[in-house]
């Protein structure tokens, strides 16, 4: 049985992998900030905060094990050391749902397409999330040359996530809204458990959404 310990294992996100990981026949180490931590397990899955992820790093690397991280708004240096990572097999992504990753490409295609258009990005998450705006939005924005100053965003509810660009036409007669709506968070954990399983089978080094897609074409 694979042994998998899980950073955050309190968080919603946290508790949803490990429920799906357990059910998956995987033997689970749930595990918060400052905790202690098992000897033997094959990967290292956080999902909880900057502290958390530099803590789940060392680990993984101490037990030489795989490590998934899909908490947002690291520090430039953690994921430069991720980026540079040689020693164990290292994914990194801020936001692990392989439909915001298809999305991802079809606005970038979308800018090509439609040249000169104005570009706006807007985001709406539930009222308990920490960053504003989004790491997925200030991800996508990067992509699309968006100033991250411009994102704009909403905190309603329990909205577990919906990601909007509208493309305006540079005479105004025209708008394009290209929409990714997250309708139940169960479908993040899903994917993001998919993508550890994948990530068990890599070799040493960094590995983010592209290259895990790569495998699916």
């Amino acid at each position: 049985m694979t042994k998998v310990l899980v950073n955050g294992a309190q968080g919603k996100m946290g508790q949803l992998i490990c429920q799906i990981l357990t059910k998956d026949n995987f033997e689970v180490f749930a595990r918060e900030i400052g905790g202690t931590s098992p000897q033997d397990v094959a990967l290292v899955i956080d999902f909880s905060s900057p502290q958390g992820a530099e803590e789940s790093y060392k680990i993984a690397k101490k037990l030489n094990a795989a490590f998934l991280c899909g908490t947002t708004n690291l520090p430039r240096g953690l994921t430069a050391a991720f980026e540079a990572e040689k020693q164990i097999p290292l994914f990194y992504a801020p936001n692990v749902s392989i439909g915001v990753a298809l999305f991802k490409e079809l606005l970038l295609e979308a800018k090509k397409m439609y040249k000169g258009y104005t570009l706006a990005l807007h985001e709406i998450h539930h009222t308990q999330k920490k960053d504003a705006p989004s790491g997925t939005a200030k991800n996508l924005a990067a992509a699309l040359n968006i100033m991250q100053d411009q994102i704009t965003y909403e905190r309603i509810g329990t909205v577990p996530g919906t990601h909007t660009l509208t493309l305006t036409s540079p005479t105004k007669d025209e708008e394009i809204i290209l929409t990714h709506k997250v309708l139940d968070r169960k479908m993040l954990a899903q994917s993001a458990v998919r993508v550890a399983v994948w990530l068990l089978k890599q070799k040493a080094g960094f590995y983010n959404m592209n290259k895990f897609l790569e495998g699916l074409r």
